[in-house]
């Protein structure tokens, strides 16, 4: 029960800072969704988050999301499961799997990727996708430049599998959440130009800020910050 209430009141605080940063911002609260980053957490911390009103659940690792989401569903005694999404990045040789276990991939960052993804969607189906976007010129973070983002977008928008809804960024690790503001404000700012295309009319979601720098992403125009260890503690030994 410890762990239960342990992560109901993490989960709570963060609804509170998400609602503070909301309205500094001038905006509501209702539109930022919080997706609780499981990565390294065990099915029982993350069943109890869901069980608390987490609606969506990140992981970053398709193997491990294999095994644990039946294990997380397991736990809900009848609740409706959460909305699982894949935040990490993604090869091609997994994209079979991805199709299967996520509602919404954050981290297409190339076409090849993104074709892979369509051929497993099932015939009346649509993935939703996000593009990353690299901003922090960190090449073991994925992303497409911003300058590929608009040729990748019309790839994309060509796969009638998929529906691409917005965009993902991971700035440059810092410790002042304030030197995030400047990637959060430049992905907003591609997603406003790109929205005035034909290809960039479904382009509503902005998937940027995590456990530290959450509330500037949302100041910013954030509409799905991804937080990890806010909501669940330290991850496992060996993460």
């Amino acid at each position: 029960m410890s762990q239960e209430r342990d992560v109901a009141a993490a989960l709570a605080r963060v609804r509170e800072r998400v609602e503070g940063a909301a309205k500094r911002a001038g905006r509501e609260p209702f539109e930022i969704v919080v997706v609780g980053v499981a990565k390294r957490q065990p099915a029982e911390r993350v069943a109890a988050a869901v069980r608390a009103g987490l609606r969506d659940v990140g992981e970053s690792y398709v193997q491990e999301a294999g095994s644990k989401i039946p294990q997380v569903e397991a736990r809900l005694e009848g609740r409706p499961g959460p909305r699982w999404h894949l935040v990490g990045r993604l090869q091609r040789n997994k994209a079979r799997e991805a199709v299967r276990r996520f509602q919404l991939v954050h981290s297409v960052d190339r076409l090849a990727l993104a074709r892979e993804l369509a051929r497993h969607v099932t015939p009346a189906g649509r993935l939703e996708v996000l593009l990353q976007v690299d901003l922090s010129g960190e090449p073991q973070k994925g992303g497409v430049d911003p300058d590929a983002l608009p040729e990748l977008l019309a790839g994309c928008a060509a796969l009638p599998e998929l529906r691409v809804s917005g965009l993902m960024t991971i700035p440059a690790a810092a410790p002042d959440p304030e030197s995030s503001r400047s990637a959060f404000a430049r992905l907003r700012a591609l997603r406003d130009r790109l929205a005035a295309s034909p290809e960039g009319r479904t382009l509503r979601e902005l998937s940027m800020g995590m456990s530290q720098d959450y509330e500037v992403a949302i100041e910013e125009g954030a509409t799905m910050v991804r937080i990890g260890t806010a909501i669940f503690g330290p991850r496992e030994t060996g993460s």
